[in-house]
This record gives C-alpha cells, sequence and structure tokens, in this order.
C-alpha cells in the first residue's frame, strides 16, 4: 500500500489526538510515553539519549555523564545510542553501565562503521568489548558505509541471538534517496534520520514509508544540529507552549518530532544532566495537536 502526503497528514492527526488523550491520562504519575517497534511490538520509551562528542570524554567527565545516564532512567528513557566514529563514547558507555549495574535498564544502540566482512565483524566484537555486553539490542550500518556486506553479517548474528534488531543510519538529507531504496527492499527493524523543525525533508517520504513498511525510526539531530535551540532559546517561550505542557523550547522542538506517529524515538545528544531531565519531560505530557503544530512550525517564518 503506497501512502499519499495528504493520507500521511491525515495519519498525524488522528494519531497526535489519540497519543494526546493518552499521555493525559498519564500526567499524575509521569509515565515516559512509550512507541511499539513494529517487528516485535515491544514498548520503547520515546526520548533517548546521542552519545556523539558528548560521550568522548576522559575519566573526569565521567561523574557528569553518570549523571546524564541517571537522569535518563529516572525519566523512563532507555535508547542509548553510540558508534565506533564517536572516539571514547562506547567505552565511556560501558564503564558508566557496569558501575551503575544499570545495564537491565538500557537499551543499546550502536553501530558498524567500516568496510569488508571481516573488519565488520571485528568492529562489532571491539563494540562489545567496549560496552561489556555479550549483545546488544540494536545494532546499525552507520550512513550505509559498505550497508550490502554488512547486512548479511547482522542477520547472521540477529538469528544467533547476539543482537535483537538491526537498522540503517544516515544524518543528511542527501542521502535520502539511498535510505528510501533499501527500506524499500531489505526487511529491517529501525531506520536512523536526521529531522527537526528547520530539516523537514524526512516527511515527504522517509516517515511515511517506515510507517508502510513497518520500520522503527529513530531521529538524531532533532536541535537542527544545534544552531535552531541556540537562536530559540534567546527568545522567551509562547503562551502557547502550555498546551502540549511544554517548559522550554527544546521540549517544543522534541514534541514537535514526537507529533509524527512514524516516529519510535528521539535521541537528543547532551552531557549534562540538567539538559537531560529537560529532554526526557518532552517524553510526558500532551503532544501538540494539528493547530498547534502549525504554530511550533510558524515559529521559524
Amino acid at each position: 500500500m503506497t501512502i499519499t502526503r495528504a493520507e500521511f497528514l491525515r495519519l498525524v492527526a488522528a494519531a497526535t489526538s489519540a497519543a494526546s488523550l493518552s499521555t493525559m491520562a498519564q500526567t499524575s504519575d509521569t509515565r515516559m510515553l512509550t512507541r511499539k517497534i513494529p517487528s516485535t511490538g515491544a514498548a520503547l520509551p520515546v526520548i533517548g539519549c546521542g552519545t556523539w562528542q558528548t560521550f568522548d570524554a576522559g575519566d573526569e567527565r565521567k561523574p557528569q555523564l553518570a549523571q546524564v545516564l541517571s537522569a535518563l532512567f529516572a525519566a523512563g528513557g532507555s535508547v542509548i545510542d553510540s558508534s565506533p566514529m564517536y572516539g571514547r563514547s562506547e567505552a565511556v558507555v560501558g564503564d558508566l553501565l557496569a558501575q551503575s549495574g544499570e545495564r537491565a535498564r538500557a537499551f543499546i544502540a550502536t553501530k558498524v562503521w567500516t568496510t569488508g566482512r571481516q573488519a565488520g565483524i571485528d568492529q562489532m566484537q571491539r563494540s562489545m568489548v567496549l560496552l561489556r555486553t555479550d549483545r546488544l539490542e540494536l545494532m546499525q550500518i552507520h550512513n550505509l558505509v559498505d550497508w550490502r556486506t554488512h547486512l548479511a553479517t547482522l542477520r547472521a548474528w540477529k538469528k544467533d541471538g547476539r543482537i535483537r534488531y538491526l537498522g540503517i543510519t544516515h544524518f543528511t538529507p542527501g542521502a535520502h534517496d539511498d535510505l528510501a531504496a533499501i527500506m524499500r527492499t531489505e526487511a529491517l527493524d529501525f531506520v536512523q534520520l536526521n529531522y527537526a523543525l528547520d530539516d523537514r525533508a524526512a516527511e515527504r517520504r522517509l516517515l511515511p514509508l517506515a510507517a508502510e513498511r513497518g520500520i522503527a525510526v529513530l531521529v538524531n539531530q532533532p536541535f537542527g544540529g544545534g544552531g535552531l535551540i541556540r537562536k530559540l532559546s534567546q527568545r522567551p517561550l509562547p503562551e502557547w507552549a502550555s498546551d502540549a505542557d511544554c517548559k522550554s523550547w527544546a521540549q517544543i522542538l522534541l514534541k514537535f518530532i514526537l507529533a509524527q506517529p512514524a516516529v519510535t524515538c528521539v535521541i537528543p545528544g547532551t552531557s549534562r544532566p540538567e539538559h537531560m531531565r529537560d529532554n526526557t519531560a518532552a517524553g510526558i505530557g500532551r503532544l501538540p495537536d494539528a493547530a498547534l503544530l502549525k504554530r511550533i512550525a510558524a515559529v521559524l517564518d
């Protein structure tokens, strides 16, 4: 079945209305909203933590980063996304989870980022050592590098129980054609893509396609690479922010993304516990309805 843009927008309106009702019922006990992973039906909290740059740190910053993960778990979040490309991030995540004893609460997603079958296997095994685990929730092919080779390996690893889910990633609109082509032809559990208030290309094709194909969506760069939120933070919070239970611009930007029913989880990166607490609050309470989405979009005008 092919979903037109008009049909997808109607789906967004219906889903956000239903989501608002369900999350309002949860407000009293402040549970984070979850979305189902289509391939299994398992529930996934909608706000996670990215580690690019933010977790590439030495021992002196580990106590602060431990607080970031503590804030994520305290709010009901679980997704921690990393990559061999992110310097020491995998090792830092592995150390912190081991020290806290919180591995069972984490949904660890990392990536393979190299060429060649054996090189990919070696890199993924190294990631497991650094992350201190013998089983990963999600392994992704980073930026589609040698994706045909690695996808065959990931399918074998999934069958053997070494990973639960497999997926592909990219972070630029220029890669959307390639992402769409693979999503149409391959059986995937996840796709990770860029999407933000000022970067909405994914709405046109990738989000409807993910819904059609039953692929969970992780969203990276939800703050437009950082420039968008820096600009908005200089403005006062609009009075209509309370209509979606938002207390910050970060929450407005994250809830704008979560209003898309095809989005499973958003993974903003941070090294500051107070920002993690602010981000996770976007997964609680009402989501914007169609009218409020228009008002949010208008802030860029």
